[in-house]
């Protein structure tokens, strides 16, 4: 039998498990889906059951494929998440996700605070309705019965590593994207607590993310078939988890991840400080900061413009293509039309909630074609201007590694290049942020294995073409004043 490791992700839309064998060889991918529900305007929720039972299915579907259980399990996770949970781990309400908005009215208030500053500086968190800072807040104006009732606020990889061990353990790169937690001395930030009206003993104890457990919950590691000691690494979450896997480890380079949302990441020694753009800190080990911003409006706003412009509600691989093929038939720039993706508001480096997508410039010469064209380049100007951003704050980026669905795309990543400038680098085709958490089991497990030694022969790598860059420039110019001019309006109609 070869012995494999198992890094599981457990995501916003689905839970993927990836199992790598000793000599690095992929040899197995399980994924699960489950909903995500909006039962007011803003509100984003899921149930966390149903995520379990996806991480189960997922460790039952590899087992049963292999023909024997993983030599050990590490994770990544989706940040931001809160649930209330009694004594028992049971939640008390669905889980509030990154997406949900409905505590923007106190992040804004906060964000304009000589405290929300000092808050930003010793979490690394940006001030945001996305952080359970902000969310914690809302919670106890808004539904203070149940404010009071939880035992415990805890994100999903708690919630899953309690149903395991029993335990409330959070790891430093999880709760490192809390807002409550002081980056620098690994500790909860008191602070933080007295401004949310808690105290440290309603928060998940804080280990490092190589830490492991043998223990098994003994009824659990039967129904999954595996043994009681088979260990599990906590890991980190899916953007640490993800630069990891990515490679991204040295000066100079950045990983840009494209999948519901996105996002741009270096890693750093020390943390990168940015607060009107909020560039975030989040650690994915001791003095290891994985720096950077994400934006709302990724796969996601390629799935609306497919929706509407092609009237298909679940879009298939033939409906991408379909986008693809046409989109490859328009000149880059799309004839001057401009798109800001703002669908879903935005996060890096606007963090505004009320902003909206438009497109602008549409003139009689327009056919669907440049709408999609001008639709995929507004994504990848979003994700520019983060880049820029970062580099702005840090230093300068010359490659960025790049993970996701979208880089199966050809005319994409290209088009990403050359807006971008920089040479593109495919270094890992399964799941970055399942990688990354194999990495982390590595190190904790002190294997002597050669998989994270080096990246191995890229697959694909783009280069700009440097004068589309260039033209692009301008309508980037055009992008970031066109929201600028427009963001009072935005704000305007968003409160009609």
């Amino acid at each position: 039998m070869q012995a494999y490791l198992l890094g599981i992700d457990i995501g916003t839309g689905s839970t993927k498990a990836v199992a790598v064998s000793f000599s690095g060889e992929p040899i197995d991918v399980s994924q699960h889906y489950y909903p995500v529900k909006s039962p007011k305007p803003g509100y984003s929720e899921q149930d966390p059951a149903l995520i379990f039972e996806a991480f189960i299915s997922c460790i039952t579907d590899t087992v049963k494929k292999i023909g024997y259980p993983p030599y050990a399990v590490s994770l990544s996770s989706a940040m931001h998440s809160v649930i209330p949970v009694d004594a028992d781990g049971k939640a008390l309400a669905d889980m509030i996700t990154w997406a949900d908005a409905r505590s923007e009215d106190i992040a804004q208030k906060l964000r304009a605070t000589a405290q929300g500053e000092f808050i930003y500086k010793t979490s690394g968190t940006p001030i945001h309705a996305m952080t359970p800072l902000c969310k914690l807040m809302w919670l106890r104006e808004n539904q203070n019965a149940l404010f009071i009732a939880a035992h415990k606020f805890i994100s999903i990889k708690e919630y899953i590593w309690y149903q395991l061990f029993n335990e409330f353990q959070v790891d430093c790169s999880i709760a490192s994207a809390t807002g409550l937690f002081d980056i620098i001395n690994l500790k909860w930030n008191p602070t933080a607590c007295d401004l949310v009206g808690i105290t440290e003993d309603k928060l998940s104890e804080p280990v490092n993310t190589i830490y492991k457990r043998a223990d098994l919950n003994k009824g659990l590691a039967l129904s999954l078939k595996l043994n009681t000691d088979t260990p599990f690494i906590i890991g980190a979450s899916d953007g640490c988890c993800a630069n990891l896997g990515s490679f991204v480890t040295e000066p100079g380079t950045a990983s840009l991840t494209i999948g519901t949302s996105g996002a741009v990441r270096i890693t750093s020694k020390q943390p990168v400080y940015n607060y009107p753009a909020m560039v975030f800190n989040y650690l994915l080990k001791k003095e290891t900061f994985v720096c950077g911003g994400a934006v709302n409006n990724g796969g996601i706003a390629l799935n609306w413009l497919i929706k509407t412009f092609l009237n298909k509600q679940l879009p298939g691989h033939s409906d991408y293509d379909t986008v693809f093929n046409q989109i490859a038939t328009i000149e880059a720039g799309s004839d001057g039309l401009i798109f800001l993706p703002y669908l879903y508001g935005e996060r890096a480096p606007l963090w505004d909630t009320q902003s909206c997508g438009v497109f602008f410039n549409i003139k009689p010469q327009h056919t669907q074609a440049h709408f999609l064209r001008a639709g995929l380049e507004g994504i990848c100007f979003a994700l520019y201007d983060v880049l820029q951003t970062v580099e702005q704050s840090a230093a300068p980026i010359d490659q960025l590694n790049i993970s996701g669905g979208f880089i199966t795309s050809t005319v994409w990543t290209q088009m990403l290049a050359n807006i971008t400038g920089k040479k593109l680098v495919i270094v890992q085709q399964e799941d970055a942020s399942a990688m990354g958490a194999i990495f982390l089991a590595i190190d904790a497990l002190n294997l002597d294995l050669h998989i994270s030694q080096k990246p191995p022969v890229t697959e694909m790598s783009l280069i700009p073409h440097q004068p589309t860059h260039q033209a692009y420039n301008q309508g980037f110019s055009a992008f970031k004043t066109l929201y600028q001019n427009l963001k009072e309006t935005m704000h305007l109609l968003h409160n009609m």
